[in-house]
């Protein structure tokens, strides 16, 4: 089993370090455009085996696609981080055609692998990389549910003084402020969190949610990278051993909840052959209207890089 990971910055070398502990992949190939740069990393990466006792190779590479040949997952991280002050909206001149030259260049040299998208904004990254690599919906997708859920998590978990392994819950619609959680399918050891939290406390944990990679830039002056590591571990994991876990994932819908032509958070069952099912869920008339208005802010976005006519 062989992955690559383009972009060795905080973002990439973090998921190749998550990857390479996880031990369940012969190599990892960490690429970036800077010279030396995936080289020390991935190289520091691989001296952590004899101490942490796996065996997963780890190497880099400076703009040398042919040394990810045969990858059977591709995981895009390269574009430049948000800045404060900065909205996702901003960043899409620059990372779109950053995004567009190395899909053509991983999907050149692994053309069965399955794209896993984390760079920013990423609803529309994800729709960029679809339309480089000219791909079927279910191999090209994007990281973000399960980065916001976890966040989501977390900060109920502190609310509740309990573990977050035993919280479960579900978010849709795009990574960003528009994004839509759900207190109403969120438990706490099978028990409804409507009925451990008062109304209040909720809307603010949603609140933080779905300001929480902002405030992660206001506080150190870049975007996260331990939780997004994490989060597309998890995601490689139920890929390769054919998990079919449900995760919340940046996918292209077609007719499911109401909404066609657009990349979105939404549950889906992952397994071997990427995107194997989207789990439609039922939602009250108010989830219905903040996942719709969700799918109106990505379509703008979308429309923004129709426009740069890059294809």
């Amino acid at each position: 089993m062989k992955i690559t990971v383009i972009g060795a910055g905080n973002v990439g070398a973090t998921c190749a370090n998550v990857l390479a502990h996880k031990n369940f992949a012969k190599q990892i190939v960490l690429v970036d455009i800077k010279e030396g740069l995936a080289e020390g990393k991935a190289l520091d990466i691989w001296q952590t085996s004899p101490v942490n006792m796996y065996d997963t190779r780890v190497i880099g590479v400076t703009n040398d696609y042919s040394a990810t040949t045969g990858s059977e997952i591709v995981i895009i991280t390269s574009g430049i981080p948000r800045k404060p002050g900065m909205s996702r909206d901003d960043l899409i001149g620059t990372n779109a055609k950053i995004v567009k030259e190395v899909t053509e260049n991983a999907v050149k040299h692994s053309p069965d692998a399955i794209i896993l998208v984390v760079s920013n904004p990423l609803d529309v990254m994800t729709y960029c990389a679809y339309l480089t690599s000219k791909k079927d919906s279910t191999k090209v997708f994007g990281m973000a549910g399960i980065l916001d859920t976890a966040r989501f998590r977390a900060f109920l978990a502190d609310a509740l003084n309990t573990s977050p392994r035993d919280i479960q819950t579900l978010l849709l619609g795009g990574h960003g402020d528009t994004m839509v959680p759900l207190p109403r399918y969120t438990t706490v050891s099978g028990i409804p969190v409507t009925e451990l939290l008062d109304k209040d406390t909720i809307d603010k944990i949603v609140a933080r949610t779905r300001m929480g990679g902002g405030e992660i830039v206001k506080l150190m002056g870049t975007s996260a990278w331990y939780a997004p590591g994490a989060a597309v571990a998890q995601m490689v994991e139920s890929i390769l051993f054919d998990q079919h876990r449900i995760l919340p994932v940046c996918v292209k819908l077609d007719g499911e909840f109401g909404l066609s032509d657009v990349f979105l958070g939404v549950p889906v069952k992952l397994g071997k052959n990427g995107i194997e099912e989207i789990v439609e869920i039922d939602l009250n008339q108010e989830e219905k209207k903040l996942l719709y208005n969700s799918a109106d802010a990505v379509k703008s976005v979308m429309k923004v890089m129709d426009d740069m006519n890059l294809f």
